[in-house]
């Protein structure tokens, strides 16, 4: 291992990256920076959504959200003091997958941060007033959410595009399910599906990387828990074989929302990178690429109209969405259809290839510049196994990709006459 210095590279390397599983199966990542005074730290642990049935759809969800509003050693008020009384910062979220951690404090106070970390996993109450106060602020952020036209429409096409499978549920659940969550249910979820087996937290600062290893070795490498439940496989995803159309009423709003898409890559597999080149062209340069340009700037229908590749362990969702008034709706949509048969026909110039790679080789640099950026890249290289060398690589690869490369992944992604196209308004 490199020792760390102020002239160490910005990218991430094998040679500065410290990786050691411990004997519970705690993965750590470790890197240091010593331009600055703090450290973040970020994580997971395989405790998401896909462990839930349909009637408790929302239940790690709930769950990850009332890790820290008390344990068996502190209160929801003394967890939140001790950490704004040293100005550190920590919170949970999740997903499918994964319940995600996230905190930053200054180096002295990465024990402190470790310790309420161990304490919010291992040892949270699920106290019984703070479950009912959580509980009605997810019942009106679903209230909001009915309400929401661009919710919506993502809620639609998500259930359809992945039809029977765990991506197509909210992670957020519905009311009916929120609110026959129990006190037990988060305790049982919490017994069955939280412990150290496939955990992984990165931590990067003003610290020695072995030196923080020890850190976390000390309050979490004696957390043992025997019957953790593997997570299920996914299952196979049924491909769309005709185009499929749904509209979602929501009365009074002077907007509607649109999403038209298609299943798109992993994020491992071999054509990821040329599929996110191409989405920049389409939909995301500039003033958001092609799909901008037609649907909002020539023609002016849009509030907004983008395209988005969302890849992960799974398949991938490769998808244009835009904002316009209920009125021009249909046109649209037409707008959008037209792009992407041409999209799909020609594929992209030389010259819009050539931005979009200078773009995102231009821009590397400056996500890792914070602590906090450099942990994302950290998990993100560990959770889909690109190698600790990636973003070592990461500039040849992005210039290899050639336009025959992205013309043939957006024809094997995007068929003009099998799409899912959700909308949501009056």
């Amino acid at each position: 291992m490199a020792k760390p210095t102020s002239k160490m590279s910005s990218l991430p390397s094998p040679e500065d990256v410290f990786q050691v599983t411990l004997s519970n199966g705690i993965t750590v990542l470790a890197r240091s920076n010593f331009n600055s005074p703090s450290i973040s730290m970020g994580g997971y642990l395989p405790a998401g959504a896909i462990f839930e049935n349909d009637e408790k759809l929302g239940l790690a969800d709930f769950v990850a959200s009332m890790l820290m509003r008390g344990t068996q050693t502190r209160t929801f008020d003394e967890i939140y003091n001790e950490l704004e009384t040293t100005g550190a910062g920590m919170g949970f979220d999740s997903g499918v997958h994964n319940t995600s951690f996230g905190g930053r404090a200054l180096v002295e106070d990465l024990p402190l941060l470790l310790k309420l970390l161990a304490e919010s996993l291992q040892t949270p109450i699920f106290p019984k007033d703070e479950v009912e106060r959580l509980r009605a602020q997810l019942l009106t952020g679903l209230a909001l959410r009915a309400q929401d036209t661009s919710d919506m429409a993502d809620l639609v096409y998500d259930r359809m595009l992945y039809e029977g499978h765990p991506y197509g549920r909210p992670t957020d659940g519905f009311v009916e399910t929120v609110q026959s969550i129990t006190r037990k249910d988060m305790e049982k979820f919490h017994r069955l599906h939280f412990g150290p087996r496939g955990m992984v937290i990165a931590i990067v600062g003003a610290i020695h990387p072995k030196k923080a290893v020890e850190e976390v070795e000390r309050v979490l490498g004696g957390w043992q828990v025997p019957g953790q439940v593997e997570a299920p496989p996914l299952p196979p995803l049924k491909p769309v074989r005709k185009t499929l159309k749904s509209h979602h009423t929501i009365e009074g709003k002077s907007q509607s929302d649109l999403v038209v898409g298609a299943m798109g890559p992993r994020r491992k597999d071999f054509d990821y990178m040329a599929a996110s080149l191409g989405n920049s062209v389409l939909g995301q340069f500039g003033m958001m690429g092609r799909i901008g340009n037609v649907v909002r700037e020539k023609s002016g229908l849009a509030y907004y109209a983008y395209s988005s590749l969302h890849s992960g362990v799974g398949p991938g969702s490769w998808e244009v969405n835009a904002g316009v008034n209920p009125a021009n709706l249909k046109k649209a949509l037409g707008l959008i259809e037209m792009e992407l048969r041409r999209f799909v026909k020609n594929g992209v110039t030389k010259n819009e290839l050539a931005d979009s790679q200078a773009n995102y080789i231009g821009r590397l640099p400056l996500s890792l510049e914070s602590n906090g950026g450099m942990v994302n890249a950290l998990l993100n290289i560990y959770r889909y196994d690109l190698g600790m060398d990636y973003y070592q690589r990461y500039a040849s690869l992005v210039r290899s990709v050639t336009r025959a490369e992205v013309l043939e992944v957006a024809r094997k992604y995007i068929d003009p006459d099998r799409l899912v196209i959700a909308t949501a308004g009056p």
